[in-house]
C-alpha cells in the first residue's frame, strides 16, 4: 500500500460536495480539510499550510462568471505565492479555464469530474508543491551561503591603477542586467569579481550560482544546467533542479566558458535567446530570469577564428567585457595581498602576527606569479604554517632547490612556456597522481586533462 501524502484544502459552498470529496479523497491523501465559506480562507491558510487548494469558482447560485474564484485565487496567492490552486466549476468554460491559469491557477477541472482524473490531478499538485518547497529551501541555503561568502570576501584587495579602473567599471555595470564576460588568467579572481557584481546588483538578495563549465561532462550537461525529471534516464531516480532554475531572479556565473564543446554552446545560446528552459525528460517549459556572468582564461575571439566558439554566443555573453590584469602587472597589489594573507593566516593558525622583511618583498615582486593571486595565497599560507620565527624571509616563500622558482622564469619567454613548467612541477610534486596535481594547481581534473593534452605531457 502506497504511503498517503498531501494535505488538501477543499473550498465549496455545497455541503454535499464537501462530504463526497472528503470520502473520495481520504484514501489517497494524508489530510483532507473542507470549508464552505470562502471568507475564512485567508485566516485558514495563514494558520496552516496546504499542499493543494481545491477551490470552487462560484459561490452564489446566480453567479457563473467565475469572478469569485478568480478573486479568491488572487487572495490566496497574495498570502502564499507558491500555493497550488486547482479551480473547479460546473460549466466547463474553456475561456475561463485559460483565464484562471493565466492568473496563477495550477490547473482546472469541471463538474462532474472523473474521480480517477481528479485524484491524479491532485497528486500531481502535491508533487509540484513539494518541488517548489525544495527549490525555495535550496535558494535559501544558497542565499545564506552567499552571505557567508560575501562576509569573507567583502573587499577586493589592491590599489593599483588596473584594479581601480576595473572596480570603477564594476560599479557602473553592476546595477544593470547586462550580460558580462570576465577575461583573465587562471587565479586572477574572476569569480571574486563576479560575486562583487552580484553583491552590488539589484539581485543581491537572490542566489548567486557558480558553475565550472570545464568540469561539466557532455553526458550530464543538460541535467546539470537545466535539471531533469524522475525517469528521464536510467540513473534519474529523483527529479533534479538545474542550475539555471536555481539562479532564477539571481545571478548565474559560468566559469571557463571557453571549454564548452560547440553542441553545448548552441544549447546555451538557445536558452539565452528564449529565456526558457525545459528539464530533461519533460515537455514543460519554464521561464527563467537570470543575470548571466561568464568567465574565460582563453581569448574567445581567437577561438571564434579557429571555429571552436560560436560568434553569435560570444555576442550574447559580452555585452560588457571586463579584463583582469595578471598579478605580475600589478606590483603594488602583490605587496598589499601578501600583507593581507600574512595577517589572515597568522590569525587562522594562531600565530603571532608575522612580518615580511625587505628582502622578501623584493623576491615577491621579482617573481612572475604564473598562478596569480591563487598562487600567492597558497605560497603565503604555506610560509605562515612552516615559519618558526616572527619574520618571514625569502626562503620561507621560495625553496632554493625548486628550479622553477629559483629561475624566476628568467629563461621563459611566453605565458604558455610558463604554464607548461607549472603543470610539470605540479605533476612532479604529486608523483604523477592526477587528482593530487589538479588539487595543487587548484583546477578541475578535466581542465588538467586539457592542459596535459595541450602540452603533450
Amino acid at each position: 500500500m502506497n504511503k498517503k501524502e498531501g494535505k488538501i484544502l477543499v473550498v465549496d459552498d455545497n455541503a454535499g460536495i464537501l462530504s463526497s470529496l472528503n470520502q473520495l479523497l481520504k484514501y489517497d491523501f494524508e489530510e483532507i480539510h473542507t470549508i464552505s465559506n470562502p471568507n475564512v480562507i485567508p485566516n485558514r491558510i495563514r494558520k496552516d499550510q496546504f499542499d493543494v487548494i481545491l477551490l470552487d469558482m462560484n459561490f452564489k447560485a446566480s453567479e457563473n462568471t467565475g469572478n469569485e474564484g478568480i478573486f479568491w485565487l488572487h487572495e490566496i496567492l497574495k498570502i502564499d505565492p507558491n500555493a497550488i490552486v486547482i479551480l473547479i466549476t460546473a460549466y466547463g468554460d474553456i475561456d475561463l479555464a485559460v483565464k484562471a491559469i493565466k492568473e496563477g491557477a495550477t490547473d482546472f477541472i469541471s463538474k462532474p469530474w472523473d474521480p480517477n482524473k481528479l485524484i491524479t490531478t491532485l497528486q500531481s499538485g502535491v508533487k509540484l508543491r513539494k518541488a517548489k518547497k525544495e527549490v525555495t529551501e535550496l535558494k535559501n541555503k544558497q542565499k545564506a551561503l552567499n552571505n557567508d561568502i560575501n562576509k569573507l570576501n567583502n573587499s577586493i584587495i589592491g590599489s593599483s591603477e588596473e584594479i581601480k579602473k576595473l572596480l570603477k567599471k564594476v560599479q557602473k555595470v553592476a546595477e544593470t542586467d547586462a550580460n558580462i564576460l570576465i577575461q583573465g588568467e587562471n587565479g586572477t579572481g574572476k569569480e571574486l569579481i563576479a560575486r562583487e557584481i552580484h553583491r552590488l546588483s539589484n539581485r543581491k538578495n537572490n542566489s548567486f550560482i557558480s558553475v565550472d563549465m570545464g568540469s561539466v561532462s557532455e553526458t550530464l550537461f543538460e541535467s546539470e544546467l537545466f535539471g531533469h525529471v524522475k525517469g528521464a534516464y536510467t540513473d534519474a531516480k529523483e527529479s533534479r533542479i538545474g542550475r539555471f532554475e536555481l539562479a532564477n531572479n539571481g545571478t548565474l556565473f559560468l566559469d571557463e566558458i571557453g571549454n564548452l564543446p560547440l553542441i553545448m554552446q548552441s544549447k546555451i545560446l538557445t536558452i539565452l535567446e528564449q529565456r526558457k528552459i525545459t528539464p530533461l525528460g519533460s515537455n514543460a517549459e519554464k521561464d527563467i530570469d537570470i543575470r548571466l556572468i561568464s568567465a574565460s582564461n582563453k581569448d574567445l575571439l581567437n577561438l571564434v577564428d579557429e571555429n571552436l566558439f560560436r560568434e553569435d554566443l560570444l555576442y550574447r555573453l559580452n555585452t560588457i567585457e571586463l579584463t583582469i590584469h595578471p598579478l605580475r602587472e600589478r606590483g603594488e597589489d602583490i605587496i598589499e595581498l601578501a600583507e593581507y594573507f600574512v595577517h589572515k593566516y597568522s590569525k587562522q593558525y594562531q600565530k603571532q602576527i608575522l612580518k615580511i622583511n625587505s628582502d622578501s618583498y623584493k623576491k615577491l615582486l621579482q617573481y612572475q606569479w604564473p598562478g596569480n593571486v591563487r598562487e600567492l595565497k597558497h605560497t603565503i599560507e604555506k610560509a605562515v604554517i612552516l615559519c618558526e620565527k616572527n619574520i618571514l624571509r625569502p626562503t620561507d616563500f621560495f625553496n632554493p632547490d625548486d628550479s622553477i622558482k629559483k629561475q624566476g622564469f628568467s629563461n621563459v619567454e611566453t605565458l604558455a612556456e610558463a604554464e607548461r613548467l607549472v603543470v610539470e612541477n605540479a605533476l612532479k610534486k604529486a608523483a604523477g597522481n592526477l587528482s593530487q596535481a589538479a588539487k595543487i594547481l587548484d583546477i578541475s581534473r578535466s581542465t588538467l586533462y586539457s592542459k596535459l593534452s595541450k602540452y603533450d605531457l
